[in-house]
């Protein structure tokens, strides 16, 4: 039997940035994962402040020099790949000059949030969308972690539906407990517009503050995985609203054969 595919993209991985509940998670479930027997590839931004030396990055040529336009600008579109030797895993990393280079994640160092944070997320999740049709891998389950990769769900669902590599491909998404507190940029639905997003997509995010970008993509998705244990009531509303499967939160030591099961059981259901 042919491995099952799982896609992973995730706001941040450890070892590449300080452990926090968001980086621990989404290196341990892909290890876990492919030790249970599927197939993974795990993507991440390319913030300025990981060490390139240190964890031995090097530029993939082949996978390089595309450019994505956001909000009418090019930007020329960098893949970078790294190991987590402990984990036995490889990590693809999405960098630009414009919205990476910068020696922080998403706030800057007196914690202000980047006002580009929009755009980042538009030029990350169409950038992982755009490098796993170069590799020629089709996933099963696409499983993005963090606000950063919020957009990619409405990307799959709304713009990459009909593209070979995405059609059949199910997507799952985990909400965690990890707010930012300053609305995106007020153009936010125009720049989703001038991607091709319909009005109905675009009108849910006019007010861009993170319940409704977490709301927009639980929407889209075929399933949900609760990544904190204090996800907000609201949160939860929306999931209990939307139907979608939803798999209560597992800590740390227990959640990769639960996660695993969900993968096949959404898969599973939708062949069905």
């Amino acid at each position: 039997m042919e491995k099952k595919r799982i896609l992973f993209i995730s706001q941040e991985i450890s070892p590449f940035l300080p452990n926090t509940e968001l980086s621990v998670i989404s290196k341990k479930l892909p290890q876990g994962i492919q030790e249970a027997g599927k197939e993974i590839r795990a993507f991440m931004p390319r913030y300025g402040c990981i060490n390139e030396r240190r964890h031995q990055l090097h530029e993939v040529i082949r996978l390089s020099g595309m450019n994505l336009i956001i909000n009418d600008v090019d930007h020329p579109l960098i893949i970078k790949v790294a190991s987590v030797p402990q984990a036995k895993i490889q990590v693809y990393f999405i960098d630009n000059e414009d919205f990476f280079r910068r020696k922080t994640t998403v706030c800057d160092d007196k914690g202000a949030y980047h006002t580009d944070n929009d755009e980042r997320a538009m030029f990350f999740g169409r950038g992982v969308l755009e490098t796993v049709k170069k590799l020629g891998w089709k996933p099963d389950i696409i499983h993005c972690h963090g606000w950063m990769s919020a957009l990619a769900p409405l990307y799959i669902k709304r713009l990459y539906h009909n593209d070979p590599h995405f059609a059949d491909a199910k997507v799952v998404y985990s909400v965690y407990n990890n707010p930012f507190n300053k609305n995106w940029d007020s153009k936010f639905a125009e720049k989703l517009k001038f991607d091709g997003f319909d009005e109905a997509t675009v009108a849910s995010l006019k007010k861009a503050d993170f319940n409704a970008l977490n709301e927009a993509a639980i929407k889209v998705s075929d399933g949900v995985v609760l990544g904190s244990p204090d996800v907000s009531a609201e949160l939860k509303t929306v999931i209990r609203k939307a139907g979608v499967p939803c798999l209560e939160y597992y800590p740390e030591e227990s959640f990769v054969k639960p996660i695993d099961e969900f993968y096949d059981q959404i898969i599973e259901e939708l062949v069905v």
